[in-house]
């Protein structure tokens, strides 16, 4: 995902990227079936894509909802809710590879932070009307280590170039089979209500 600058074009790409219910959604059950079903659709998907979902299937049980070109899981482990694309994104940050599971924590981000967020990482979005922050990448472990540091740079303890060295330093730990915190869990607690914003009206 381009890196978006400016309250305007955060807000864009949240609008874009944060999915709803679809029409033709079927919900997943998790029978025979319906697995097979799944797997099957998974074989014409992307290598990352299908491995994406293979992953979620196997740690948090098989999707709450599918469509032609998503898996969709609700709140599992600290997600708000998980999805699986069958397409990918080419991201070159921190180096090459393509994003294809975008995962959402209820987050509230505040208006200033926003372009610093954006200079950061382009596949963190942030949606503040529905109070909701999302990473977006091939790994859950991409994802941790991706909001962990967003939440750093909301809470100033770092600057979003410093949080891209130490997103670097992290990864190339996990790679390597070394411990990496970053990329093992949320380090923080997202809060469970009160991260909505509304706005205020302009005419009454």
């Amino acid at each position: 995902m381009r890196t978006t600058t400016g309250l305007r074009g955060m807000a864009a790409a949240a609008l874009i990227l944060v999915p709803v219910t679809l029409a033709g959604a079927q919900t997943a059950k998790g029978g025979r079936q319906d697995m097979a079903a799944i797997h099957s659709r998974l074989k014409t998907w992307p290598k990352a894509s299908r491995e994406a979902a293979e992953y979620m299937m196997k740690k948090y049980g098989p999707p709450a909802e599918r469509t032609p070109t998503m898996l969709i899981w609700g709140r599992t482990g600290p997600w708000k809710r998980t999805v699986v694309y069958n397409y990918e994104v080419q991201h070159l940050f921190p180096g090459p590879h393509t994003d294809v599971m975008q995962q959402w924590i209820a987050y509230r981000v505040p208006p200033d932070k926003f372009d610093d967020l954006a200079s950061y990482d382009g596949s963190v979005v942030v949606n503040r009307t529905n109070g909701e922050i999302s990473a977006r990448c091939d790994l859950e472990a991409a994802n941790f280590l991706a909001l962990n540091l967003a939440n750093e740079i909301v809470t100033g303890a770092r600057t979003s170039e410093d949080a891209r060295k130490k997103y670097g330093e992290q990864i190339m730990l996990f790679k390597a089979g070394k411990p990496a915190p970053y990329t093992a869990a949320l380090l923080f607690t997202p809060p469970t209500q009160g991260t909505a914003d509304a706005d205020r009206p302009l005419m009454e």
